[in-house]
């Protein structure tokens, strides 16, 4: 299993993000993407494990129509101070995700400026797909080409020619060897060639074993571009569509068919790929200003953070900032943020997706479990997650009324770890009641509210019986005393373990966290010594 399997990724827009000018005008260099750098304690509290920078290349306008591939946007800094970028997200446990343009470039993109220059003289004349002089193009150019969507700004590249793809993989290679950078997004995957992506794979994975690869698909069958021949993941547009239709609508039956068709237990046609699951971005209109009822927002990132695949959060939606496409026009999709305007948004939505990524990350069940549907109205969810001995429940109310819950479980206690809410069990019976616009994740142990400075209600009296603290002494539940070493995280799935030693023989052990501070039956596994 690799990072990118548990990851929680965060996504910038970063010309927007940045107030950066419509145009390039060629002029001086302004470092406005700097400021990314006092958003890292807030990327670190929303547990993101990423950041996913759109266009950053130099281009003309909006990024997507690219100029140099070796060369950060003038708009936006220079090499060095995105350098210093990427060193200091590595330093703080934050990898960086480019997003690579490689289906199309800019009118001012070299190659293709040497072809307006020389004409059949050229030796780029085949880098473009289908150009010929046998026509003039839209722009007046003497020649043809095929543009990106019919938008002749975008030239679009022929990704068979050798030398296009040599280009673009001497790219790739700057980055990963001078940035350090941990994976791609592939824009307009879906119109790239099937053996350029062969070739990348090959590549990039040879670099880098756990280089991520994740492509732009809209609709098709995303087996054709998430194999292990090609991409990663892709991105889950068919679950963008029914997290908030399925609000919106109030059928809970939409978005729970596609995840079973996707990743169900009964033959899930994506399960061995974990999708890039997404509420909004760049392209899309944010889902604030998607959601008919506001109250909806919480139970939609509830509903991402525990359905398969890999959660993401498009900058300021945390905040439920709103943002539509108008006069065809993305701009009020990416607009420039400032963190401390954001405590003027929606605080308790951020609070809630920091509870989220806390708990994402406490539970490998909810990352890579198996989800497997137990309930369903057309108002109401309940479905369980499972990986080995680990369960947790997930339970989703989008109704203005009450509604009770029944069902059985093997567990002999649970609590709700959103609100630190203790749900009895009785005789293997659960009985719940969901609140209006509520959402429950509930597991036997919880290991998210003993933190002092995040405790909820009944949690505050328990915290000092799971405190952990490197270097303390502690009391094995069957008589062993141990030593208290540090906590870990393991290289492949981020789970955190306690690294502990025996104070009777030195022996090192390595326990997951979550059986540390947890029980075994009704008393604590591990218990501090005053």
């Amino acid at each position: 299993m690799n990072w990118y399997d548990n990851a929680i990724i965060y996504h910038i827009y970063p010309l927007g993000f940045c107030g950066a000018p419509k145009f390039n005008d060629g002029g001086d260099v302004v470092y406005r993407l700097d400021k990314v750098l006092d958003w890292i304690p807030h990327f670190k509290e929303m547990n993101v494990d990423a950041v996913y920078f759109g266009p950053v290349f130099e281009s003309v306008e909006h990024g997507y129509d690219t100029i140099d591939y070796k060369t950060i946007d003038r708009r936006l800094g220079d090499n060095n101070s995105f350098r210093f970028i990427c060193d200091k997200f590595h330093e703080n446990g934050i990898r960086v995700i480019l997003d690579g343009v490689f289906n199309h470039v800019g009118r001012k993109f070299p190659q293709f400026v040497d072809i307006q220059e020389k004409g059949q003289g050229s030796g780029y004349c085949d880098w473009f797909q289908n150009l010929n002089f046998g026509g003039q193009s839209p722009c007046g150019d003497p020649f043809w080409y095929e543009g990106w969507n019919g938008h002749y700004n975008l030239v679009k590249l022929n990704l068979r020619n050798v030398g296009v793809c040599d280009h673009i993989i001497d790219a790739i290679n700057y980055w990963i060897e001078s940035f350090g950078i941990d994976g791609i997004r592939f824009d307009a995957a879906d119109c790239i060639d099937f053996d350029f992506f062969k070739r990348i794979r090959s590549f990039c994975k040879g670099k880098k074993r756990d280089f991520w690869l994740m492509g732009e698909i809209i609709h098709g069958d995303y087996n054709r571009w998430a194999n292990p021949e090609m991409l990663d993941s892709v991105t889950n547009y068919e679950c963008y569509k029914g997290l908030y239709s399925s609000h919106n609508d109030k059928n809970y039956f939409e978005i729970d068919y596609s995840i079973n068709r996707q990743s169900g237990m009964n033959g899930g046609i994506y399960r061995n790929i974990d999708l890039y699951n997404f509420v909004d971005n760049h392209d899309v209109n944010r889902l604030a200003s998607t959601l008919v009822n506001q109250a909806h927002l919480p139970l939609v990132y509830t509903l991402m953070y525990s359905m398969p695949g890999i959660p993401s959060i498009y900058y300021g939606s945390e905040y439920g900032i709103q943002g539509r496409k108008e006069n065809n026009s993305d701009d009020n999709l990416r607009p420039c943020l400032h963190l401390a305007d954001m405590e003027r948004e929606n605080i308790e939505l951020y609070k809630h997706i920091v509870k989220l990524g806390r708990i994402y990350r406490a539970y490998p069940a909810l990352r890579t479990g198996s989800y497997e549907r137990i309930q369903i109205t057309n108002q109401q969810l309940l479905f369980k997650k499972c990986l080995g001995d680990q369960v947790v429940y997930v339970a989703l109310n989008l109704a203005d009324y009450p509604y009770d819950v029944n069902f059985g479980t093997h567990l002999g206690a649970l609590v709700d770890v959103i609100s630190a809410a203790k749900i009895p069990v009785e005789n293997g019976n659960v009985h719940l009641t969901l609140q209006p616009f509520s959402s429950m994740i509930i597991v036997a142990d919880d290991i998210v509210n003993i933190d002092p400075e995040n405790a909820v209600g009944p949690q505050i009296a328990e915290e000092k019986e799971t405190e952990i603290v490197c270097g303390a002494k502690y009391r094995h539940f069957k008589g062993g005393e141990y030593e208290l070493i540090d906590v870990a995280r393991h290289s492949e799935t981020n789970e955190e373990l306690v690294i502990y030693r025996s104070l009777h023989d030195g022996q090192v052990w390595a326990r997951p966290k979550t059986m540390f501070t947890g029980k075994a039956g009704d008393v604590r596994r591990f218990t501090k010594i005053d």
